[in-house]
């Protein structure tokens, strides 16, 4: 089948286009991904952590074991033996980067890359992301939002699942974040939005030919993506820039929230610029808007 792939590990941001760019690569016809998304090897460090997640996927198997129309549902069918086998390589109770090799190599026929998406891989130390960097042939991406943007529907996707008054939730948690309190999903949220502590972290764990940092803004008109294509040593592939995949419930921030947040988020916007002069347009707008 000639040489091996390279292996893509896209690391984030959160509620930045990672599950829309999962679908891309999926459909891919250079690239070879399984069904599931996110696996969250590299956040595992203790055996607990592989028993929890093993407990998991088992839970999923006997959900699917369990429909009688799976014969007949080749997708869900695949699905299942994603999932049984990616329990082998949990069983394990370590981490073994051949094993986690051979399940994205699974099925593989040929193409360039492989790979997995798993935002919170963005959050390890560098000394765990040097773990990915072991790998070999690994190129890892990196995606963000306008801060702003993100921020806000990060709030709105917790809002939303927690089961309370959706607008109340939300409004509450952003007015929290930005007067300092960081208490229960607030940290979460930032956290998964550092993009001062995020960026220099993957610089360190990565050679620059290895790492590929871009705008989901861009990623959505064309020009990232073909980046991105350039970057992975891959042709065009089929492009649905209109398809809204997991998007957040909709609300709208009052002009003094957003300007809070804005002010909140000021440091971020000042890395980026100082380290991507590039901006795209609604980054531009929203610094322009935070220092008016």
């Amino acid at each position: 089948m000639g040489e091996e792939p390279t292996v893509l590990v896209c690391v984030g941001a959160t509620k930045s286009g990672t599950s829309w760019l999962y679908r891309h690569l999926r459909a891919h016809p250079d690239c070879h991904f399984r069904t599931i998304k996110e696996l969250h090897y590299f956040d595992m460090s203790r055996p607990e952590h592989f028993a929890a997640a093993e407990a998991r996927v088992a839970q999923q198997i006997a959900a699917l074991t369990t429909r009688s129309d799976l014969a007949g549902d080749p997708a869900r069918a695949e699905r299942l033996a994603d999932l049984i086998e990616w329990r082998g390589v949990l069983a394990r109770g370590v981490i073994d980067l051949g094993a986690y090799r051979g399940f994205l190599m699974g099925g593989w026929s040929g193409q360039r890359v492989v790979g997995e998406v798993t935002p919170a891989y963005a959050m390890l130390p560098v000394q765990r992301l040097r773990r990915i960097a072991e790998l070999g042939a690994v190129k890892v991406l990196f995606l963000m939002r306008d801060p702003l943007a993100r921020t806000w529907s990060h709030i709105r996707m917790v809002a939303a699942r927690t089961g309370a008054a959706f607008e109340t939730t939300a409004r509450a948690l952003l007015a929290r974040m930005v007067s300092g309190d960081l208490s229960g999903e607030g940290r979460g949220i930032a956290e998964r939005g550092d993009y001062a502590g995020i960026i220099p972290r993957l610089q360190a764990a990565f050679a620059p030919g290895a790492l590929h940092v871009d705008f989901y803004e861009d990623m959505l008109a064309r020009p990232g993506l073909q980046r991105l294509w350039g970057f992975l040593g891959i042709g065009p592939g089929p492009v649905a820039l209109d398809a809204k995949v997991f998007e957040s419930p909709k609300l709208n921030m009052t002009g003094a929230e957003a300007g809070a947040l804005r002010r909140w988020l000021a440091p971020q916007y000042d890395f980026v610029s100082g380290l991507m002069p590039n901006l795209p347009q609604a980054w531009r707008a929203n610094m322009e808007e935070g220092l008016a």
